[in-house]
Formats: C-alpha cells, sequence, structure tokens
C-alpha cells in the first residue's frame, strides 16, 4: 500500500469529460506530492443500494476502472464496497477511517456536487473544511460544459439509450463501448449469413437503442477491426427475447471465442427490424458492411 495517496472521489459512471478533468488534477498533484494517485469508487449505484430500484450503467465496475487508468493515468483504483456500513457510515468517519486510515490520504479530489457519509451530509464545502483542519490538500472542481449542457453520466445515458452514440462520445471523451468475453450463438452466422462474435451484456448496463451500428472491435491482440453490430433480440433469427451485442467484423476470419473483446458504437445505421428470410437479412447486413466502412476504423 501506498504510504501517501493522492485520491480522486466519485462514482465515475462512464468516465466522461467531467470525471476527466477530475481525474487529471489527481495525476496532476501526485506528482506534484510524489504520490501515488488513486480513484475512490463504489461496487454499485449508490441509489440502487439504498432505493433497492435498478440504476442501469454506462459501464461495469472493470471498464470504469480500465477507462481511468489508460485514459488518465490514474495508478489505482479503489472499489469500496456499498453496503449497509458503508450506507450509514458517518461523512467524517468515511474521511477519517477510509481514506485517511486505510488509504493515506495527503490529498482529496471532489466534483462540485460531490456528496458523501451518512443521508449524503457530506459536502464539498465540509470536505474543504476538512482537509483544512488535517493539513490535507483538497480540490473541488467546477461543472464541465459541453454545447451549453452540464456534463453527467445521467445525459449520457439519455444519449445511448436514444442511439446518439456521436454525441454520447463528445461527451465520455471516447467511443461508448461494450467489454465481454465472446460467447457462442446459435451458429447462424457461420452456416447462412456472417461470422460474428456474440457478448451478452451485464444486467446492470444500460442498453443501447435497438438496431445496427457502425462498430470498432478491440481485440486481444491489440488490433482494430471495423464491424457492424446489432443491438437487439435478433427477431430474424431468435424469439427467446435475450438482448445481445452481435458483431460482424469486417475482412476478418479468426476464431475468438472465449477471448475478451471491446466492441465501440460509432453511429447508428439503421433501427432493428424482422426480416422475411435469412437470405433478406443477409443483404440487408451486405448494405450495413458498405455503409459502416466508410468510417474511420
Amino acid at each position: 500500500m501506498a504510504e501517501k495517496t493522492v485520491i480522486a472521489l466519485g462514482f465515475f459512471d462512464g468516465v466522461h469529460i467531467g470525471h476527466g478533468a477530475l481525474l487529471r488534477k489527481t495525476a496532476e498533484r501526485a506528482r506534484e506530492l510524489d504520490a501515488e494517485s488513486a480513484a475512490f469508487t463504489f461496487d454499485r449505484a449508490p441509489k440502487e443500494f439504498v432505493t433497492g430500484v435498478p440504476v442501469p450503467l454506462l459501464t461495469t465496475v472493470e471498464e470504469r476502472g480500465a477507462l481511468i487508468r489508460t485514459l488518465y493515468g490514474v495508478q489505482n483504483v479503489i472499489v469500496a464496497p456499498f453496503d449497509r456500513e458503508m450506507m450509514t457510515l458517518p461523512w467524517r468517519d468515511f474521511l477519517e477511517k477510509r481514506l485517511l486510515g486505510q488509504h493515506h490520504a495527503v490529498h482529496l479530489v471532489a466534483g462540485h456536487d460531490y456528496r458523501f457519509g451518512y443521508k449524503n451530509e457530506g459536502t464539498p464545502e465540509l470536505l474543504r473544511a476538512w482537509c483544512a483542519e488535517r493539513g490535507l490538500g483538497c480540490d473541488v472542481i467546477p461543472a464541465v460544459e459541453l454545447h451549453g449542457v452540464t456534463v453527467s453520466s445521467t445525459h449520457i445515458r439519455a444519449l445511448v439509450e436514444r442511439g446518439d452514440m456521436k454525441e454520447a462520445a463528445e461527451f465520455l471523451g471516447h467511443p461508448y463501448a461494450v467489454t465481454g468475453v465472446v460467447a457462442h450463438g446459435q451458429g447462424l452466422g457461420t452456416s447462412e449469413l456472417f461470422p460474428t462474435v456474440n457478448l451478452i451484456p451485464a444486467p446492470q448496463r444500460v442498453v443501447p437503442k435497438h438496431g445496427v451500428y457502425a462498430a470498432r472491435v478491440l481485440l486481444p491482440n491489440g488490433e482494430t477491426r471495423a464491424g457492424v453490430t446489432n443491438v437487439g433480440v435478433r427477431p430474424t433469427v431468435s424469439s427467446d427475447g435475450r438482448v445481445t451485442v452481435e458483431t460482424h467484423l469486417i475482412d476478418y476470419a479468426g476464431d475468438l471465442y472465449g477471448s475478451e473483446i471491446t466492441v465501440e458504437l460509432l453511429r447508428f445505421l439503421r433501427e432493428e427490424k424482422k426480416f422475411a428470410s435469412t437470405e433478406a437479412l443477409h443483404r440487408q447486413i451486405e448494405r450495413d458492411m458498405t455503409e459502416a466502412s466508410k468510417n474511420d476504423c
């Protein structure tokens, strides 16, 4: 464990450009103080635990951690369980026992609307005052706006749900993506249509608008490939109603079963629909591939 740590505080769903301002400041302060940079987050949405109502998320815990490290150079991601103990922890105890005691914080960085502790009683103002009492540094990052809109995970979730991947990418600072292990499908892609790689979205994820997208696929060996991705229930070939993220990689013939890949959804091409035959679907996928190839992947 690091002897001293600069810690960014937040849930960081999506790791958008607002989070980016906070994470960049964290990495900068860590370099200045010769400390480890870290982000403190939770294993689930606190609101979901408190209310019992599912909160669809833009990223899994693993995806959040990977984005924080790779995009912003933060060295460590601390994932704490949000349980009854955490929910009822007074705000001073959260700072004293968790951040200072367990993680050796010397500087804290939070957003303008960060709330913490029992009943969200902790505020940025209290955070600043507490840090000053303890001789710790503190930065509170103001709201980040784009196109006159405050950048937030809530706004980006709405963009993804309506299939507006171009604008979502602007607010995120990176393409919206799904990472997962390639699962076996029905085999129809190989036998009747085109070979595909199939991902099953995590239950807590935001489901993008059902339809077909131009995609870019990041392979385990570091290669990227252009692709066409169907998000939805595949009504022409399936009746089980299960949502899948099914991608045909253009000009690729390798076997990816069991491998972890990342599918970036770049642009909405068309609605998902049921075709009269697999032959008709095949012809449409050929058109989709032509359209998707226009992207600079």
